[in-house]
């Protein structure tokens, strides 16, 4: 696939291969993202790995937030668990997170910078030819 239709046919799903990502592939992912550009060569980036029970945790920070906007305690417990159950069923999950600089000017460079390592990580995700990752975006301080 080359990279004019990567781009055209990569989309936001959440619908994920049900098979084991190797390390291999992930490398190959992670090897686009640091190709980024960056204009100060800060390399502000930090990717983790995430293993089933971080994903799990992962989810259950987000199931709460979700349900928040339940009234019933039994129904947001459910929330609580499918989100759970749903990350920690993953086959992979990449937290990305930046370090801050003290000079806003560097600070939002890096930020643009991260943006852009998570859209070569997708776009190889992508060419690689199956809905591989789910990211998750944090900020590093």
């Amino acid at each position: 696939m080359d990279v004019l239709e990567t781009i055209a046919t990569r989309r936001s799903i959440k619908e994920y291969t049900d098979r084991e990502i190797t390390s291999e592939e992930i490398e190959r992912m992670l090897e686009a993202a640091v190709q980024a550009p960056n204009h100060r060569m800060t390399q502000p980036w930090r990717f983790y790995v995430l293993g089933p029970e971080a994903r799990a945790a992962y989810g259950r920070v987000l199931g709460g937030r979700k349900a928040k906007r339940v009234d019933e305690k039994q129904a947001a417990d459910a929330v609580i668990a499918k989100v759970e159950k749903s990350h920690r069923d993953l086959p992979a999950m990449l937290a990305v997170a930046v370090v801050l600089d003290e000079n806003p000017e560097i600070r939002e460079e890096d930020y643009a910078a991260a943006w852009m390592a998570i859209q070569n990580l997708s776009l190889a995700a992508h060419a690689m030819g199956e809905n591989l990752l789910n990211f998750a975006f944090l900020k590093c301080y």
